[in-house]
């Protein structure tokens, strides 16, 4: 009796785990969102020092020596933006030559966003938040340039996790201006303008985005997908 093989069924192709979906671009237009004001704000700045009508407060920390705040607003804008789009994994895996050229790029911006950003806290006198304020940016610029370092070395030895986590923690740390917007308002708004509140509003920006950058590093989707490449490497 002749025996008929079962017709061969496709299966549905199956989603890798921490694979992209429809979702993929859900957390760069978060990102970019989050940092529209603080960029408009940046290139108002801008647009004055160049002799463009003045629409902001007047700054004379600013006035006096503006070019180390150009090249943070620059270096700023070229991190947030491009950085967003780090965080899709289509691009990641599906143009990883894009990914590396960026990555590039991002590396030396972060750094002078660091670098500027330390020099002007260090040098530009009498900047508001008080001595709170001034020893959070300290801690926070040292810490993105670290984070940037770190991150670095980590992709230099193929240590593409630690390498994750460590950009993940300076961008967090980066583009905290898009959180302040929010923690300034509010904590002025109840506390009022004085240098405690505004050194604590601003402040606990930081601590809010470093919290968040915890958890998406250490969410249990991520482990478990990481769980799963380390025991597909493994076969």
């Amino acid at each position: 009796m002749t025996q008929y093989a079962a017709p061969r069924t496709r299966s549905a192709p199956q989603r890798r785990p921490g694979s992209p979906d429809g979702s993929s671009w859900r957390v760069p237009t978060a990102l970019l969102a989050l940092m529209i004001i603080p960029l408009i704000a940046g290139s108002l700045r801008l647009l004055e020092i160049a002799g463009g009508p003045q629409v902001l407060p007047t700054n004379p920390r600013i006035d006096a020596s503006p070019a180390p705040l150009v090249l943070h607003v620059a270096a700023a804008a070229v991190y947030a933006v491009l950085g967003a789009f780090q965080f899709s994994a289509r691009v990641r895996r599906g143009h990883r030559a894009w990914h590396r050229r960026a990555g590039r790029v991002l590396i030396g911006a972060g750094l002078v966003v660091a670098g500027t950003g330390l020099w002007m806290t260090l040098f530009y006198p009498g900047a508001p938040g008080g001595d709170l304020l001034w020893t959070a940016r300290l801690v926070a610029g040292s810490a993105i340039a670290t984070s940037i370092v770190l991150g670095f070395t980590a992709i230099r030895r193929r240590d593409i996790a630690a390498h994750r986590a460590w950009m993940i923690r300076a961008y967090a740390l980066a583009v905290a201006a898009g959180t302040q917007v929010f923690t300034q308002g509010i904590g002025e708004g109840i506390f009022g303008t004085t240098e405690l509140s505004t050194g604590l509003s601003v402040s606990s920006a930081w601590v809010v985005n470093a919290v968040v950058a915890e958890w998406a590093i250490r969410r249990p989707g991520v482990r478990r997908a990481r769980r799963a490449r380390a025991a597909a490497a493994g076969t």
